[in-house]
Formats: C-alpha cells, sequence, structure tokens
C-alpha cells in the first residue's frame, strides 16, 4: 500500500493509525533518509497505541522503551551500530518476543535479525512536489 501525504500532520495520523491496528508481537521496521518523517510517523504510532509521553529519536541508546499504552513500544533506532552483535547486548530478540510493538529504524543495517514476518515501512519525500510531500509504503512480508 502507498500512501502520499502532504504535512507532518498526515504522516503523523499514518502512524496513529498503525498504532491502533497493531497487535502484540508486531515489528515494524522504518525506512527514510534524514529528515523524511520517521520521528514523526513513530509518534503516531506511539499515539495509536495510547502511549501520551513524548517520543523522540533514540539514537544514542539503541533503543527506548515506552510503556503506559495499550501495547509497549520498543523504538530501536540502530543507524549508529558499530557491530551487530552490539542488538544481542542490548536484549534485542527479548524485545520481539516479549508482546509489545517494536520498530526498528535503519533496519536493512541488521537485516540477519529481523523476523521474517514483519510490516515494511519506507518513507520518501520528492521535492519536486512540495517540501512536505512524502510518500509512505508500507508492506507485510513474511
Amino acid at each position: 500500500m502507498t500512501i502520499e501525504t502532504n504535512s507532518p500532520q498526515e504522516t503523523r495520523r499514518i502512524g496513529v493509525e498503525a498504532g491502533k491496528a497493531a497487535h502484540p508481537g508486531q515489528v515494524f521496521t522504518l525506512s527514510g533518509d534524514l529528515g523524511t518523517g520517521k520521528t514523526v510517523f513513530t509518534q503516531g504510532l506511539a499515539e495509536g497505541l495510547g502511549i501520551e509521553e513524548p517520543v523522540s529519536s533514540p539514537t544514542f541508546t539503541i533503543v527506548q522503551v515506552y510503556e503506559g499504552g495499550r501495547l509497549p513500544l520498543y523504538h530501536f533506532d540502530v543507524y549508529r551500530i558499530g557491530d551487530i552483535e552490539e542488538m544481542e547486548e542490548v536484549g534485542f530478540e527479548y524485545y520481539l518476543e516479549n508482546g509489545g510493538v517494536s520498530l526498528v529504524e535503519w533496519a536493512n543495517l541488521i537485516e540477519e535479525l529481523l523476523p521474517p514476518k514483519r510490516t515494511e515501512i519506507t518513507i520518501e519525500k520528492d521535492l519536486q512536489k512540495g517540501f512536505d510531500y512524502r510518500r509512505i509504503t508500507i508492506e507485510d512480508v513474511g
């Protein structure tokens, strides 16, 4: 499925809908260049799960845990991992199997650790269509 948005609010709303539909153990991968709206989408996903605390990118901590919604959200940003073994050290498998919702930014860097069944989300810009235009592709695999 491909969705086009023209504002951060619309991108967030797509995340909200994904969060409302998310189920225990669901894994989302989130790809897109810097500045495409990955954090905005993630904030919407958290809102859709009923999480009220502020959501930011966990760039320097690898994983940020958000609880208090109908399901916990495990937000991974693996952009800065130096070695795939770092994912084992932070308990990546534990989070995937813990019944929450996992969202992994830059998932292509840890492809071999991802479960075969997941929802892949790609956010792309097209400046010819406007500064705030985004094309969001959502695909269930596995």
